[in-house]
């Protein structure tokens, strides 16, 4: 086992590993940028090491600062987080080189999956469901126009790389579909430095469904059922639940058997993400796999009494899954609420001084955050401050407890979504379980009155 993990990362999820590593008996080392130095992963960790300027490019996003750090502090692996470098292959090949564990997937795993387009390719090899598209990248607006033209309009066009929703646009058109090309490929470019798309079938309102997956260096893989992520805004997710309210027992043992094949064929190690889009007739289609841990994880831990970090470190360290397939079970139901500093109705950034910050607790409730009473949220990272997790016997109890544990939580001096997530619970649509990523949409567009009413 690890003696010491850096962990290169900041926030609540830099706290999350810190808390498996004391659980384990490992030391941990905080990095910080300048804006982060009276941080609580700072204060925590057993070691800091400042690693530069506030903006993440000079910090956070810096390779060489974060394995120097590494060395100076005889830590012997990296914990990547999310975000930042975690799908960095760069970064897991400078480990390797530096003797250094890098605890996510192997260098050529994250290449693969992080290129969409081989991704697609590999995944349909291996037997997962794929939308029509382009077999790879699409080199000219002719090109595309023909992939459009057989598959059909609506079309997606994608960046092979990163995510979020950049560069990607929805054409519906054949006249739009030159602009939109251009448009993507430059919004690629200027993100991730790649400006290479590819096109695939637009599906209308589909539910967002991701497998959570697991494997070590011994061959075993197994899958930790799905989450429903369904509830977005500009493909950033809200709100994200497990089980999903649309899959039953039958399509969640399809599924993960599925998953868990895909995942021996390219050999996959660690803990990555397979993502899905289910269309209103309940057929998968796969997305896209993310090759880190996710931002949402504590709803499939609540679920399954499983700690997917110290599964992470331990897979690392080259040990074997504490548990096979057939001891995984899937208990109750969970709820995780992103709380962002931003305002409720433009989603405008709240950044400042947090004058006073209290989450009730009570039964089945958790709470993720590096917030506390008199600290400062920077304008340089992420808006995110809390993930409010709750868990309950089934989905109403879990609604009921998130919507107690919102109405009760304070945050004085910045604003934030609270009142937007209240809003969304109190949804018909959501209690009955009827989610796409069109959701946000539809609840923008009712008028403010009646939303206020309904929370009132």
């Amino acid at each position: 086992m690890f003696k010491k993990i850096l962990i290169a990362n900041r926030g609540e999820i830099a706290l999350r590993v810190i808390v498996a590593c004391r659980e384990l008996g490992i030391k941990t080392v905080a990095v910080y940028s300048e804006a982060d130095e009276n941080s609580l992963h700072v204060r925590f960790a057993d070691e800091d090491v400042c690693i530069g300027p506030p903006r993440s490019t000079d910090s956070y996003l810096s390779v060489p600062a974060i394995i120097s750090a590494a060395e100076i502090t005889g830590a012997d692996a990296i914990h990547p987080g999310y975000g930042f470098l975690s799908e960095s292959a760069y970064l897991a090949e400078v480990c390797e080189a530096c003797h250094i564990r890098f605890i996510g997937p192997d260098p050529s795993v994250i290449k693969l999956m992080g290129d969409k387009a081989r991704a697609r390719r590999a995944m349909k090899k291996a037997g997962l469901p794929m939308l029509p598209g382009s077999e790879g990248i699409i080199e000219s607006e002719e090109k595309a126009l023909k992939i459009a033209k057989d598959i059909g309009y609506p079309v997606i066009i994608k960046a092979v790389a990163g995510g979020g929703g950049r560069g990607m646009r929805i054409v519906r058109t054949a006249a739009d579909l030159g602009h939109a090309f251009r448009t993507a490929q430059r919004e690629a470019e200027a993100a991730f430095g790649v400006g290479d798309v590819y096109v695939e079938k637009y599906l209308e309102n589909p539910r967002h469904i991701e497998f959570q997956v697991l494997g070590d260096h011994h061959g075993n893989v197994v899958h930790l059922g799905e989450r429903e992520c369904s509830i977005q805004r500009r493909h950033q997710k809200l709100v994200e639940e497990s089980p999903s309210p649309a899959l039953t027992e039958k399509i969640r043992r399809k599924m993960g058997s599925l998953v868990v094949d895909a995942a021996r064929a390219v050999q996959y190690t660690n803990a990555g993400t397979f993502e899905f889009l289910m269309d209103p007739e309940g057929k998968f289609y796969f997305m896209e796999a993310n090759t880190r841990l996710q931002v949402e994880h504590p709803v499939t831990e609540w679920v399954t009494g499983l700690d997917i970090v110290k599964e992470q470190i331990r897979i690392a360290a080259g040990e074997r899954l504490s548990f096979r397939q057939s001891e995984v079970t899937f208990t109750g139901h969970s709820i995780e609420c992103r709380i962002n500093a931003e305002d409720p109705e433009t989603f405008a950034p709240s950044p400042g001084i947090i004058h006073a910050f209290s989450v009730p607790g009570g039964p089945g409730v958790r709470v993720d955050t590096f917030a506390h009473s008199e600290c400062t949220v920077s304008p340089y990272y992420d808006s995110m401050i809390a993930k409010i997790i709750v868990h309950g016997r089934d989905r109403q109890e879990a609604i009921a407890r998130m919507r107690r544990t919102l109405e009760m939580t304070v945050v004085d001096g910045i604003k934030t979504n609270v009142p937007m997530h209240l809003k969304i619970l109190a949804e018909a649509d959501f209690h009955a379980g009827r989610l796409s990523t069109a959701f946000m949409d539809r609840f923008a567009a009712k008028p403010k009155a009646g939303r206020l009413a309904e929370t009132a």
